[in-house]
């Protein structure tokens, strides 16, 4: 039952029995579900760590946590729903994909790299700004890069609208309009706003790598694969 603990007792069902949430919220009222031998009805009771929770006799378990890297194309929003676009979960085939969220955000015109998993606490490590994850991105520039950029990124940039400098930033020229860089903080549009401190404009933006975990060469846009369990340790 690992990962139950502190899960309200409606999602538990939810998720291990395939069933929405109001369907749930029926069973209990008929009595249909108990907790360690006892019927309970309130679908907010928090299920206790090693709890043993059955369906019309039946015991549930919920399914394996999952965890999965795409490759994200122009256009699609990283979100769980949106009226007007394709989401990243649009891109997925699998079963009770609504159950999964993507790991942080990119814009609906930077591609790259995605994670999305249904372990909300290694999500949240991952966003937490106090962890200060590297996050790797290849830049296209309207405008040929000036050699003093890497040490302007290194010290900090003064972004438009706010008080405080950015942490310092890596920055590698690999061609004179395209740049790699490495920021460990998550600001809106950081990256863009970055290279608009120094008067120049972000053409196209991919995300590389988050943490150590790279994105899978051999995956398309719009193309996803399972973490390694070695990947999704690195972020743990």
């Amino acid at each position: 039952m690992s990962g139950a603990a502190g899960m309200r007792l409606d999602r538990y069902v939810s998720q291990a029995a395939g069933l929405s949430r109001a369907a749930v919220r029926t069973l209990l009222r008929r009595g249909a579900v108990s907790v360690d031998g006892i019927v309970v009805k309130s679908a907010d009771l928090h299920v206790p760590a090693g709890g043993r929770v059955e369906l019309e006799g039946a015991v549930l378990a919920l399914p394996g946590l999952r965890y999965f890297m795409l490759n994200k194309p122009l256009d699609v929003v990283c979100s769980t729903s949106d009226g007007g676009h394709l989401t990243v979960l649009g891109l997925l085939d699998e079963p009770r994909r609504e159950l999964l969220h993507p790991v942080g955000r990119l814009d609906r015109d930077t591609t790259g790299l995605v994670l999305l998993t249904d372990d909300g606490q290694w999500s949240h490590g991952i966003t937490a700004p106090r962890r200060h994850r590297d996050k790797v991105y290849c830049a296209t520039l309207a405008e040929a890069l000036a050699a003093s950029a890497v040490e302007r990124f290194a010290a900090g940039l003064m972004l438009k609208g706010e008080d405080r400098a950015t942490l310092p930033a890596r920055l590698e020229i690999l061609a004179p309009t395209v740049a790699r860089v490495t920021v460990q903080e998550g600001r809106y549009h950081q990256v863009k706003r970055m290279f608009a401190a120094l008067g120049n404009h972000v053409t196209a933006l991919h995300r590389e790598a988050i943490g150590g975990v790279v994105l899978d060469p051999a995956l398309a846009p719009g193309e996803y694969r399972a973490l390694r369990e070695d990947e999704v340790e690195a972020l743990r």
